[in-house]
């Protein structure tokens, strides 16, 4: 019995542990098929590379007698027999050294066409390990007195460029120089486009390569112009570098006057990544003298594998200038935040809910609940859903967040543990004309939302805030603020209720491209030959991706349930500095081909109700807080108790059912005293063409 209960206990220690494997018992019969393997590997590897095999045993033998000869000298060498008997001896030692070094360092498993400084570094070791070897032998040799301990040294010195040399015979299409820059221009007449390239960096390397190896090669880069001045008269794969951003129209002379003048403008590293303004206005200049301007497609860029080219051009996008560098996320954070829960997503068919449905997609959830009240949008995103993410479990429902039965019936059926809610209505316009929409959709349907996570136990919800709610003027901007408002007073309620979800709010301004913004009615004003409205000339938004948002998002709200950050607070995406709109429309004229103000006229209208000339991201009376989350900041606005808030709720539900405005905004000052409706400024009369030289303040160190 006292074996059983050894056993049992045993067993009862072992029942939760994994049991790790462990290496083949040496002399056992698992140890002895591990060395076959690996024996026949490096044979293998030698039979594939036997004429390297043997060029390098040559050399070695070469270098060691070349190494005694440098040494001592043609005559005393072959003057003396003891010595070249010696010397004889020890060189065939060596090649058999090699024989086995070699392999075992795995220089015949590499792809020397490829080699990088790496794989040479190895080489370099395997010449030590070698010659390490064999100074262990000469210590127990009777002949290597006739040996000076210095033959080593030298040997290795070298039998080192030897065989690099060899291996650099590889990359001959390297060595044949055959970047058009460095032949003659008469070699080029009419068949070749000259290019002017910007950015010397790592992508401009990889770049040329491409070109060096593309023999139908329709390009010749002529030169580059660099981030730095100190880069100037340098030289990438036999390309100069004429130039900084700054020398544009004298570097165009330059080549000019050598009959050089290029055509096209390419960008080889990201417009985000010059300082200032320098690409915009290289962009303008180039734009001036009628050059074509595309960039690189990023190589790490996913795309289409049937379609896709090696170095694929493409043409400069707002966004390439918008776009701050990338925020370092923290991929493992959101991985624990979203892999193997159930997630449901609100509005999931907009422009933020869709980006966020398919991030969050990515992330491997347990299942996804898609939600949204327009049938075409849902229908859009579930598609997208099955052509890209057709593992990931998913439901989808027609579903309006004002109707508080059945967003209770569809989270009871799911149960989330996750919820992000980007259901609202934000065209600040459309809501001012139907304020009672606004408040049913984003008060009221905000709150059933919030009411449904607590009732069936959810983790926490996301919900995706506004820069209109600052100092709000405008319906929509005020119905977010209260919005606002009830999850902070849900996640404050949350400290003294063991297990209570977090209630997380993420505040950000406009985002390019989505339904509704002014890019894509710019687009289409363009496509109709303008004119481009724009309501003031001092119009600023703040301005972000639809990618880099939610991803921000995205890991706020996941270090906030995680480490338990931003208790009450709201998380406030840094969005840099905000941006003219008239200097957008500007911008777009020019990357369509046009001329502002001669081509495409810019039209000003006027502000319509609601708007404010200046977003802002903080109010006065809001704490600023700076929580560890990169980009990401924090504001921590005045608390309203929760039973206050379901006061003014009902009220306002009640004025929205009746149609009663006065009322309705009657309700909006008793938690928002400071809530008007102003209008913003007449703009002055300022011909446009004396705004022509006015900077472009984009984002590219937002």
């Amino acid at each position: 019995m006292e074996n059983d209960l050894v056993a049992k206990g045993a067993h009862s220690r072992n029942v939760h542990k994994i049991p790790l494997p462990l290496p083949p018992l040496a002399g056992g019969p698992g140890f002895y098929r591990t060395i076959r393997s690996r024996v026949d590997s490096l044979v293998k590897s030698v039979i594939r590379n036997r004429h390297l095999f043997a060029v390098d045993l040559g050399l070695s033998a070469l270098a060691l007698v070349l190494a005694m000869w440098l040494r001592v000298g043609s005559q005393a060498l072959l003057a003396d027999t003891a010595i070249l008997g010696a010397v004889s001896s020890i060189t065939v030692l060596f090649v058999v050294v090699c024989a086995i070094a070699f392999p075992v360092a795995g220089l015949y498993k590499r792809k020397w066409e490829f080699a990088s400084i790496l794989d040479y570094i190895v080489l370099v070791l395997a010449v030590l390990f070698a010659s390490a070897i064999l100074t262990v032998f000469l210590l127990f040799d009777a002949e290597s007195d006739l040996v000076p301990g210095s033959v080593i040294a030298i040997e290795v010195v070298t039998l080192v460029p030897l065989l690099a040399a060899v291996r650099l015979s590889f990359r001959q299409e390297d060595l044949k120089f055959r970047i058009p820059a460095v032949r003659t221009t008469a070699d080029h007449s009419g068949a070749m486009l000259p290019v002017l390239l910007v950015g010397a960096g790592h992508e401009a390397d990889l770049y040329l390569r491409a070109l060096q190896r593309d023999r139908n090669c329709t390009y010749w880069p002529v030169g580059f112009l660099g981030n730095l001045s100190a880069e100037i008269g340098t030289m990438l794969r036999g390309v100069p570098v004429l130039g900084t951003t700054g020398d544009f129209e004298a570097v165009m002379e330059e080549l000019e006057a050598r009959g050089q003048r290029p055509r096209h403008l390419i960008f080889t590293a990201p417009p985000s990544s010059f300082s200032g303004q320098a690409a915009e206005q290289l962009i303008e200049k180039a734009d001036r003298m009628g050059m074509a301007i595309s960039r690189l497609n990023p190589v790490t860029e996913l795309r289409n594998t049937r379609v896709m080219k090696e170095f694929e051009l493409r043409p400069i996008e707002l966004t390439d200038l918008l776009e701050r560098p990338q925020a370092a996320l923290d991929v493992a954070a959101l991985q624990r935040f979203i892999r193997g829960r159930r997630v449901l997503v609100t509005g999931a068919g907009g422009s933020i809910g869709s980006e966020l449905t398919k991030q969050v997609a990515a992330l491997g959830p347990a299942h996804l609940a898609v939600v949204d009240n327009c049938e075409f949008n849902l229908y859009s995103i579930d598609l997208e859903l099955s052509e890209q993410f057709a593992g990931v479990p998913r439901s989808a429902h027609l579903c309006d967040v004002r109707d508080q039965h059945r967003i209770n019936e569809v989270f009871l059926r799911h149960r989330p543990e996750l919820v992000f809610h980007a259901a609202a209505l934000k065209h600040v316009p459309m809501v001012e004309l139907n304020p009672c929409e606004g408040v049913l959709t984003n008060v009221c349907g905000t709150r059933n939302v919030a009411d449904a996570v607590r009732r069936c136990g959810a983790l926490g919800m996301v919900q995706i805030s506004t820069d209109k709610v600052v100092n709000s003027t405008s319906v929509m901007g005020a119905t977010k603020r209260l919005a606002e408002l009830y999850c902070q007073a849900l996640d404050l309620e949350g400290l003294n209720l063991p297990g209570a979800p977090r209630f997380m709010t993420v505040r950000f301004g406009n985002v390019l491209g989505s339904s509704g913004s002014l890019v894509p009615l710019f687009k289409r004003q363009l496509a109709h030959g303008g004119p481009l409205t724009v309501t003031h000339p001092e119009m600023k938004r703040f301005f972000m991706t639809i990618r880099e948002a939610v991803e921000l998002t995205l890991q706020a709200s996941a270090y906030g349930l995680e480490k338990e950050l931003g208790q009450g607070e709201i998380f406030v995406l840094d969005m840099g500095e905000p941006i003219r709109i008239v200097d957008i429309a500007r911008r777009m004229i020019r990357l369509a081909g046009f001329t502002p103000d001669k081509d495409i006229h810019i039209q000003i209208i006027g502000c319509r109700p609601g708007e404010k000339l200046f977003e802002e991201l903080f109010d006065a009376n809001e704490k600023r807080v700076s929580p560890p989350v990169p980009r990401v900041l924090g504001a921590v606005p005045t608390p309203v108790p929760v039973p206050v808030l379901k006061e003014v709720f009902i009220r306002l539900q009640a004025c929205a059912m009746e149609g009663d405005t006065d009322g309705l905004f009657a309700a909006m000052r008793t938690v928002l005293p400071g809530f008007r409706a102003i209008e913003c400024e007449e703009p002055a009369v300022v011909p446009l063409t004396e705004m022509a030289d006015a900077p472009y303040r984009h984002a590219a160190n937002m």
